[in-house]
């Protein structure tokens, strides 16, 4: 009997583990076994890895296979196996020289021999630099994205025959340069911009502290008044994003296989907007293999929910913890993942059912109103930061031919607000891990606000008042600083003064689906 081991890497959400392909070739009936809780895509690989071998000149002998995935007692999913299964039977047979042990390899098969792309390279990728593996074997579309990890080489793989002169000596691989994120990071063309918003000026200023500090934003008005409108041109006024996010980002969306050999990495804040009839898994993800959902897609970008009101309650209640702590936990039968999820959610409603009420078009009894806002628990809307009426526009509004302020204009205010906001937290993510970094002032921790947000007498006085006649939760007293934090840094100021604290109250200052 004769054994051989290659390394490979398997896939937990987005954190990597080590995953070492043992192969036993000895004597005996011809058989192809493959255990160590391999799914139905990993047991298919047997005919995969045989028919690659067969067009590459190598006839799997006839003899009894054996092939471990450790740990054993982790289930180990998908289609990446395929090449070190093949490479560790080559080896265990004297057809090919053992494979270093700083090495791994990950990829699929095609029955050709060919390489195929898999999901989560970029994971593997940062994954294999953690365990301290030195070369990565990737499949050749998934090698512009793995390249991004910059303490491991990575080597792109066209076909198995490729590999097999790699090893032997006779054609090395050229590894693939490691991409430098500045070269990507431009901002991607994103449709509309602020300058064709006509008036709602207070809808624009609520959404560029929503942008500045990361907070959360519901806005209520009449049809045709501008949400949708406004929604979609937030990722006009996105702060860029640090490498730290995008690699973050790009995690779940290459798990999600939503990335390829065109878009590598994702370096632009994505802008997530579901429609209403979607289902829990949908918004949180799941499924038999789970995959992140939409709220982790959103990750270090923006929900938007059009329609608030006619999302199944259930589906919105699935929002409650991860806007809280930031990540999203889907358990499973065979064991759970972890995917992060720190959003801006951003909701749009109308008043009432036929949404004008208020007006004497509206139809709707109070009770019926009364009925569509309580669709809406107070939970999830004490999470809100920002509340903000949108009205309709009078006619000379909408003739108006004077041009608003360009988006252009409204992002460097954000730059400079971000920039405060990464100096003031830097100290304290420098000794913190990458997923629980305080990237903006809305992620702030009760400790951190009680640190950053402080108030002179006259700020606490008012901030007193309105604790009392709102009839304010702890949560929204840290929210309503948190905003005077944003709006302070959008003034560059080091402290909250009254005018802030006071903007700051005003987005909390009425009922949903009442203008303000």
């Amino acid at each position: 009997m004769t054994t051989s081991r290659v390394r490979s890497i398997g896939l937990g959400g987005v954190r990597g583990y080590s995953v070492m392909v043992e192969c036993s070739v000895s004597r005996g009936l011809p058989r192809f076994d493959v255990v160590g809780l391999p799914d139905a895509a990993v047991k298919e690989s047997r005919e995969r890895v045989r028919a690659a071998a067969d067009v590459s000149g190598f006839r799997l002998p006839p003899a009894h296979i054996v092939v471990n995935l450790a740990p054993a007692d982790t289930l180990k999913k998908g289609t990446l196996y395929d090449l070190p299964i093949l490479f560790s039977i080559l080896a265990a047979s004297g057809l090919m020289p053992p494979i270093p042990d700083d090495a791994a390899l990950i990829g699929e098969l095609s029955l050709s021999g060919e390489t195929r792309p898999i999901a989560g390279a970029l994971s593997v990728a940062l994954s294999a630099e953690r365990l301290g593996i030195k070369s990565l074997f990737v499949p050749v579309e998934n090698a512009d994205e793995a390249s991004f990890a910059e303490g491991v080489s990575v080597y792109p793989v066209a076909r198995v025959a490729d590999l097999i002169r790699h090893f032997g000596g006779q054609k090395p691989i050229v590894p693939a340069l490691v991409k430098n994120y500045e070269e990507y990071a431009a901002v991607e063309d994103v449709d509309g911009d602020f300058a064709e918003v006509k008036g709602q000026e207070n809808v624009k200023r609520a959404l560029e502290i929503a942008a500045a500090g990361g907070h959360n934003v519901i806005m209520s008005g009449p049809p045709g008044s501008g949400k949708s409108m406004l929604a979609s041109r937030l990722p006009s006024i996105f702060p860029t994003m640090s490498r730290n996010e995008a690699l973050e980002t790009t995690e779940i969306h290459s798990i999600a296989g939503e990335t390829d050999s065109k878009r590598p990495i994702v370096s632009a804040r994505p802008f997530r907007s579901p429609h209403h009839t979607v289902s829990q898994a949908g918004l949180a993800g799941g499924g038999t293999n789970p995959k992140p959902g939409e709220i982790s897609l959103a990750h270090n970008g923006v929900l938007f929910l059009d329609e608030l009101p006619e999302f199944s309650r259930f589906a919105l209640e699935t929002l409650r913890q991860p806007m809280e702590e930031g990540e999203v936990t889907i358990s499973r039968v065979s064991g759970s993942v972890t995917y992060p999820s720190r959003f801006i959610l951003v909701c749009a409603m109308n008043p009432c059912k036929c949404g004008w009420h208020g007006t004497s078009r509206c139809t709707c009894s109070e009770n019926e109103v009364a009925r569509y806002r309580s669709k809406i628990s107070g939970p999830l809307l004490d999470r809100i930061d920002i509340y903000v009426g949108v009205r309709s526009l009078e006619f000379d509004e909408l003739r108006d031919v004077k041009p608003a302020e360009s988006s252009a204009s409204i992002r460097e205010r954000v730059n400079a607000a971000r920039a405060r906001q990464q100096t003031r937290f830097a100290s304290s993510n420098a000794q913190t891990e990458q997923s629980r970094r305080t990237e903006c002032n809305g992620q702030m921790s009760a400790s951190m606000v009680r640190k950053y947000c402080e108030l002179d007498d006259a700020g606490t006085k008012l901030l007193r008042a309105a604790f009392d006649a709102m009839g304010m939760t702890g949560r929204s007293h840290d929210k309503i600083l948190r905003v005077a934090r944003t709006i302070a840094d959008l003034a560059d100021s080091e402290a909250i003064e009254l005018p802030h604290l006071a903007e700051a109250l005003q987005y909390r200052g009425f009922e949903v689906g009442e203008d303000n």
